[in-house]
Formats: structure tokens, sequence, C-alpha cells
């Protein structure tokens, strides 16, 4: 069963490599998401992994590197990885966390299907042995006129909800949401919400953090059973 859940947002300026300076509100996000990770890997080193992707597929025990996004920075998804492989952003960003974390391995699947598919991943991977389970999502990237998106008054309100679901653990809330409205919103952690979901209602949640810094709406999260 997943024993603890730990939600954290997947943009590559997370690397220091990639985003060099100093800057307080990336060093903020990046400190929350370590700070979760870790708290992860206290209780199991051994997890899974949910991010969005084009179509449902399992990536596990390989390597890859940040290459694509401005620095050669590798990354293993267990500790004993040599097969390099061109990852998907989700998997790169797990394989740096883990690292970061110190765990042993992780597996991730891409999720990318309707509320009713997600669930059924979720439940899958509650079913599957004791493990920890990070999910990588992002929210909304329309907050603001700088955002990536463009801006969108929706934006901000949509997050906000996002935030309280993750901060008092609300599957209903996460399972309710609009496939359309968060793609008209370039909110690209729909699927991994609702693959959380589907993992069960006896949660207790916990936000770390929750900002949209730079245009794109940013939640880190901790869930634990009871």
């Amino acid at each position: 069963m997943i024993v603890q859940a730990v939600v954290v947002p997947q943009p590559p300026l997370l690397l220091p490599a990639l985003s060099p300076g100093a800057n307080a509100e990336l060093e903020a996000l990046r400190a929350a998401c370590v700070r979760a990770v870790r708290g992860l890997a206290a209780v199991t080193r051994e997890w899974v992994a949910v991010g969005a992707g084009d179509h449902e597929r399992v990536i596990e025990g390989v390597c890859g590197t940040f290459r694509g996004y401005g620095a050669d920075v590798p990354v293993r998804l267990s500790r004993d990885a040599v097969t390099p492989e061109v990852l998907p952003l989700p998997a790169l960003v797990a394989g740096w966390l883990r690292e970061q974390a110190g765990a042993e391995s992780v597996r991730v699947h891409l999720a990318d299907g309707d509320p009713a598919d997600c669930e059924r991943l979720g439940k899958r991977l509650a079913h599957g042995e004791c493990t920890g389970l990070l999910v990588l999502a992002d929210g909304s990237n329309r907050h603001g006129p700088k955002s990536p998106g463009s801006e969108d008054e929706r934006a901000p309100g949509f997050d906000d909800a996002i935030a309280r679901a993750l901060e008092n653990a609300d599957t209903a809330a996460l399972r309710a949401l609009d496939p359309a409205l968060a793609t008209e919103l370039g909110a690209g952690g729909r699927a991994p919400w609702q693959a959380l979901a589907g993992t069960g209602d006896d949660w207790r949640g916990g936000l770390l953090y929750s900002a949209a810094p730079f245009g794109v709406g940013y939640h880190v999260a901790v869930w634990e059973r009871g």
C-alpha cells in the first residue's frame, strides 16, 4: 500500500544548475520540495511516482540527463541504474528528487486519461507493494500578464482550490476537477492529482508551499495515512 504521499511541482528550475544566482522565491520552492521528499525517504526509500504524459507509460531502472533543458545534469531512477534513456520531465525531476532525498529507487508512471482512468491508476498503486508515492504536478500556467500561458482571471481561483484540497486531503475535490478547465488553464497536474485521489480517502493532508512565483501554480504537500 501507499504509506505516505508527497505532491511537488516539476519545473526544471528546481535544479541549481539550471537556475544560477540567488532567487528567494525559487529557493523557498526548492527547500519545500527537498524537505517533503526527505520526509518521504525517512518513511520509505522505495517510491512510485505519477506524472503527466501523452500516454500511459511506466519508466524504471534507467538514467537520463537534463541536457535538453540547458544543463547536462545526470539523474538515475535507482541507485544502480546504468542504462541511459531520453526521459520526460516528470521522470527527470523524480530522479533528481530521489537523489536529493537518498531514496533507493523511484518507478515513474505517466498518466494520461479521463478522471476515471486516473483514479483506477491510483487504486492499482494503492494495492501494490508498501511504498511511498511522489506526485509531480503543476498548476495553472496562466497567473499574471507575464505567465507562460498568458493571463487568465480564473487561474488564481483554480489553484486556490487545489491548495485547499491538498491541505485537507480532499480527494473528492480532486476527483471533481474538470479536465477541460484544467487544459484551458494549462494545469498539467490534473491527471496526477486525480491518480492521488484514487489511492483512498484515509489521508491527513499538510501544505508546505503554495504560490505562483513565475506565473505557474506550484504546490508542495505531504499526505499521511490516518
